[in-house]
């Protein structure tokens, strides 16, 4: 029998990480699916979801607690895969935190709305990739997805997406707030740019998935996103599915998205 594909998803107990899971879950093809989670909870509990809206799956996943910000808990998660499996086909790096309404709320200042989502957009995806590049290396077809934003620097006044133009004056009065998030997911761009050139020579197909706005729990507004036009996050999932399966290998380097490829 064919060797499952091994996919570790970050953030994979929710929002499009889970729907990333659910597509893997539900394929045809074989795959033993890691999911990583924040809290074991949560996760049992997108497992049991999984089960129940996917009762003819044949695949497998199991949980890896995995918190972006905690060396030691990416340690933990290394030493669990490769205990378990030993190798990894494909790191799907989607975990991602916004603190920009939490800053708009008061409970953060500006200056931790940023840190905050660099340190686990950024830099915590960037301890992760590297601790698991050893395990990716051992494919015969290694690929490494970050999943970017709304990080689209080539825009500009009606099209600046999502805030309205602003009248003058200050300050301004803004009610969905995106910067700090927007901004990390820029960097989070050149991280995969980086990480391309690096592994070059390994054979590694590495590229960033722009799945467009989805009404995921990011910020704890689904339905806030839903009214300025967030589509289902199942659609992102199959995007990443699909890219990881190969359709897409002409983009290796650049920031994929539905309709082709996104301009920086």
């Amino acid at each position: 029998m064919t060797s499952p594909n091994i996919v570790l998803v970050t953030g994979g107990n929710g929002g499009l990480g889970y729907e990333v899971v659910k597509a893997f879950y539900e394929s045809d093809k074989a795959y033993r699916i890691f999911m990583g989670s924040r809290s074991l909870d949560k996760a049992k509990e997108a497992i049991k979801k999984l089960e129940e809206q996917c009762p003819g799956a044949t695949n497998t996943v199991e949980i890896v607690q995995l918190n972006l910000t905690s060396d030691e808990s990416i340690e933990r998660a290394f030493a669990q895969v490769q205990t378990d499996v030993g190798y990894i086909d494909t790191l799907v790096n989607n975990a991602g935190a916004t603190f920009d309404l939490e800053y708009l709320g008061g409970r953060v200042s500006l200056r931790e709305c940023f840190n905050k989502a660099y340190d686990v957009n950024v830099a915590g995806t960037h301890v992760m990739t590297a601790k698991f590049i050893p395990l990716l290396l051992k494919s015969t077809d290694p690929r490494l997805i970050f999943v970017t934003g709304l990080s689209n620097i080539n825009q500009a006044g009606e099209k600046y997406f999502p805030t309205p133009p602003q009248p003058a004056g200050w300050p301004k009065k803004i009610e969905f707030e995106t910067i700090g998030y927007r901004c990390s997911k820029a960097a989070l761009n050149m991280l995969m740019l980086d990480w391309n050139h690096k592994l070059k020579a390994d054979g590694v197909k590495v590229c960033c998935v722009a799945p467009g706005m989805l009404a995921t729990n990011l910020g704890n507004v689904p339905e806030k996103a839903k009214e300025m036009g967030a589509k289902h996050p199942s659609i992102g999932g199959r995007l990443i599915k699909r890219v990881v399966e190969g359709e897409r290998d002409d983009s290796v380097g650049k920031i994929v998205c539905a309709a082709g490829i996104m301009p920086w």
